[in-house]
């Protein structure tokens, strides 16, 4: 193939052609003999040059045979470098400067032929005798991926200046790519930069190739001239240029100052060096350790982050140098093919964790990232869905919902302000909407094997060779994954693990549903449950509670109850909620003065617990708990059993006052409140009194009494009344409809994932907390003072029912009875407070009815019926 050759050299050739034949052979004889006989030449200067040459290869051979502490270092830090001279121990002067290297006086074809030579060294990164290095090169100082500069000497003729100026960016892009395949091909860069390394390595390999073919040509043929080098280089050039900006990207992903530093400290001023000079910060040894200790602080840490570019950064800095030079055909293949061979590594360890659960990640690398600290071990003691939420995260923190958490623990920042997150938690552009799903499918089936069950591959899934990250194999491969294991978990859950009767059983016991058995637990353990939570004894009430269970339920009723368990709280149900309600219920702007005033309220409140723990009962602290094993667990949560409990502690309260209501209604079918009464004086005896004794009119004391009697009568009914309504709405229209949407998604197999599993379990809690309207502060509070109002009014039974008595006998003494005003006014007070916090509680309900909850809509119409005293 007939070489490229610009026209201005042509021009200039010709004019050298224009010698006779007899000097035209001469001179081209001089340069093959040149080429052929380095050892014996007729010109004093070329036998000068082949000395210098034999003396730069001995001392070379020397310096490669001798032992070297950082050639054995870099060999155990990284095996792979004894495959790549290192470039980062050129001390010496190459060929030698002890002559001067003058050309003025050489001809135009052996300047030619001489600056080849020195070209096909330079070309590896050898020192030249006419291409050497800058004057300001200093292996200590230099930043060895920053690549080897080269300077020309000024004698050479400016007609080769052009196109070896031209070439010489070759000698410091590869100079550049071989530091940077040394240093990353350290343990600590992780797989990925190692199998990127092995790509530029195979890439160099060719480029060595293509150099020992042109020394080869330069050796034998004649008609090898400068252009011919740079016709076959010239392709290389562009390949190498891409690679060595592709470096320069990874080497400074960790820093991104690093190319404005060090381009300034290029250029720094005098008046800079000699002040350092004054200070003793010159000097070229102390630049040296000041470097040393930048390299080992920064090079393998990663800079300021503490994490080395790895992993899944380099594979979205690969992916966004590809798209933004995407307009280039050449850089296109170029990048796309580092990236397939970096990416196999990856691709490898996303196969590994979606088809065997097995996270398999020495260098931290994988978008997945395990918390060891978190094991089945704690489970069993304390079951929480900690286990499915903190075990396998992602690395950036990101959760399903679509929310990023990267101010929590363990989630780093990122590089710069709104820059790419470091290492493994940069995860690839190509994968970002496929990371949800490559997390779940591998902790999917590590619940699985968990559970100690072989996990058993697809059959529907093809095994795939070689897969890349450009391969549309790969995504469906993951796809794949994902549904097969969902699938699997699935029905371990809901089939083997028998779910839907667990959550029946919870139903039954928590909603009570069915809650005869509670009937018959309050009238057993009344005597216990009037004691303080203190003294109540939970052995004695788990006994009871067994009882109860087993004497009431039957069938599947009796399904799951040796796993319900008495458990006293340890404070009371609306104190603890509406303390849950304001602090979550915070703005971001009031949250530190929130946290302030909680501060010191809840030392306040500490002091009270230590008096109210004594004073609260035992029925005001009872609740039940749930025992599960694993992997139930996950969807039968401590926070899940904490809603099923705060709920129960609301329908038990409702129930125990409901109960205290009836009894006092029984109570009122005595003789006390159903005797009829006679007006004095108009008995057998009226007609012996004598006209002294003063006398009442007939009806005043007896139509006072009978109206005292019927305002208890009333205000009793009317607080019965707002329980049974509250106690019917939360369980038909608020309890049963909600469970029947759950319970119809499970059997209709609505659901489709474990996750969907979870979060309408959860959101089926929450709706039910809400409709129940136990989480708005202002109906808490209306209605935990109603409750109080009505169980205190349950208790005064005994008071009232004595009360009447003294009043029944009374009214046969001849003083009569001087008591009535003190009743008017104990009744007259619980018939304030009910019919105050009535009408904030019905104001209250109607708001959110009409702005928030439509379904709290029935109950406004509820309790519109219960009528109001004049």
């Amino acid at each position: 193939m007939d070489p490229y050759t610009p026209r201005v050299r042509t021009g200039a050739r010709k004019k050298n052609l224009t010698l006779s034949a007899k000097e035209y052979h001469k001179v081209t004889d001089t340069i093959a003999s040149v080429r052929r006989n380095r050892h014996y030449v007729e010109d004093e200067l070329v036998e000068d040059i082949d000395v210098r040459v034999h003396a730069s290869r001995e001392s070379a051979r020397k310096r490669r045979d001798e032992p070297s502490f950082e050639a054995e270092r870099s060999f155990v830090r990284a095996p792979l470098n004894s495959r790549v001279v290192s470039s980062s121990g050129h001390k010496d002067k190459g060929k030698g400067k002890a002559r001067d290297t003058s050309l003025y006086d050489v001809p135009v074809e052996i300047q030619e032929a001489l600056i080849l030579e020195d070209l096909l060294y330079v070309l590896m990164g050898i020192e030249g005798t006419y291409i050497t290095y800058h004057p300001d090169y200093s292996p200590d100082d230099e930043d060895p991926l920053n690549g080897i500069r080269f300077v020309i000497a000024p004698s050479l003729d400016p007609s080769l200046r052009d196109l070896v100026e031209r070439i010489l960016p070759l000698a410091t892009y590869y100079t550049a790519i071989t530091a940077f395949i040394e240093s990353r091909s350290h343990i600590d860069f992780g797989l990925v930069n190692h199998a990127l390394c092995a790509s530029m390595r195979d890439m160099l390999k060719d480029y060595q190739t293509l150099l020992s073919q042109l020394e080869h040509a330069f050796n034998t043929s004649p008609q090898f001239t400068l252009q011919k080098l740079w016709f076959y280089v010239h392709p290389t050039l562009h390949t190498l240029s891409l690679l060595y900006l592709l470096i320069t990207d990874l080497a400074t992903a960790d820093d991104p100052t690093a190319e404005l530093s060090s381009s300034s400290s290029d250029v720094s001023d005098a008046e800079e060096d000699e002040r350092n000079e004054a200070l003793g910060l010159g000097g070229a040894k102390l630049k040296a350790v000041l470097s040393e200790i930048k390299t080992t602080t920064l090079g393998v840490n990663g800079g300021a982050s503490g994490i080395a570019v790895k992993g899944g950064e380099v594979l979205a800095i690969l992916h966004e140098r590809m798209q933004s030079m995407s307009g280039d055909p050449a850089a296109r293949e170029l990048y796309g093919a580092l990236l397939r061979d970096a990416g196999k590594p990856y691709v490898e360890m996303v196969q590994a964790w979606i088809r065997t659960g097995k996270l398999i990640d020495p260098y931290e690398e994988l978008l997945v990232k395990e918390s060891k600290f978190i094991n089945r071990g704690t489970l069993e003691m304390d079951y929480t869905d900690e286990y499915w939420e903190r075990r396998y995260t992602l690395r950036d923190g990101s959760t399903s919902g679509g929310s990023s958490k990267q101010h929590q623990a363990g989630v780093p920042p990122p590089r710069s302000v709104g820059g790419r997150l470091p290492g493994g938690a940069c995860i690839p552009a190509v994968l970002e909407r496929w990371k949800h799903k490559i997390l779940l499918a591998g902790k999917y089936l590590n619940v699985i094997r968990e559970c100690g069950i072989e996990i058993r591959r697809d059959p529907g899934q093809e095994d795939d060779g070689d897969l890349s990250m450009d391969d549309e194999r790969f995504y469906k491969c993951i796809e794949d994954a994902y549904t097969h294991a969902n699938r699997t978990l699935l029905q371990l859950l809901l089939r083997d693990q028998q779910l839907i009767p667990r959550l029946r059983s919870l139903k039954r016991y928590f909603f009570l549903s069915q809650s005869s058995f509670l009937t018959h637990l309050l009238d057993l353990s009344h005597t216990e449950l009037r004691k303080s939570a203190k003294s109540a004894s939970l052995v004695k009430l788990q006994s009871l509670l067994d009882l109860a269970l087993n004497t009431d339920a039957q069938g599947e009723d009796a399904m799951f109850r040796e796993d319900v368990k008495v458990t006293m709280a340890n404070s009371g149900l609306y104190e603890w909620l509406l303390t849950v309600v304001n602090v979550s219920g915070l703005e971001d702007g009031d949250a530190a003065e929130g946290h302030g005033h909680a501060h010191e309220s809840q030392k306040k409140e500490r002091e009270k617990d230590k008096d109210d723990k004594k004073q609260m009962l035992a029925i005001d602290a009872l609740t039940l708990d749930y025992h599960v094993k694993f992997p139930l667990s996950l969807v039968i949560s401590r926070k899940t059993i904490l809603r099923y409990q705060l709920i129960f502690r609301f329908l038990l309260h409702l129930k125990h006052v409901e109960q205290s209501l009836s009894s006092m209604w029984i109570e009122h079918k005595t003789t006390p409140w159903r005797r009829a009464t006679r007006p004095r004086g108009t008995g057998p005896e009226a007609g012996r009194q004598t006209p002294q004794t003063p006398q009442l009119p007939p009806k005043d004391w007896h139509s006072e009494f009978e109206n005292w009697r019927k305002r208890v009568f009333l205000l009793r009914a009317r607080m019965l009344a707002f329980i049974q309504q509250i106690l019917a709405f939360t369980t038909f229209e608020v309890l049963e409809p909600n469970w029947r949407k759950l319970e119809g998604k499970l059997e209709a197999g609505k659901v489709e994932t474990v996750d969907q599993l979870l979060r309408d379990h959860v959101d089926f809690l929450d709706t039910c907390l809400k409709e129940c309207m136990l989480t708005s502060s202002k109906l808490l509070r209306a209605y935990s003072r109603l409750i109080v109002t009505c169980s205190t009014f349950a208790l005064y039974t005994a008071s009232f029912t004595k009360s009447a008595n003294n009043a029944i006998a009374a009214a046969d003494t001849p003083d009569g009875d001087h008591s009535m005003a003190k009743r008017w006014d104990i009744l007259g007070k619980f018939e304030t407070n009910f019919n105050h916090w009535f009408k904030v509680h019905l104001d209250c309900v109607q708001f959110y009815a009409s702005s928030e909850n439509v379904s709290l809509l029935p109950l406004v119409v509820r309790l519109n019926s219960i009528k109001s005293m004049p």
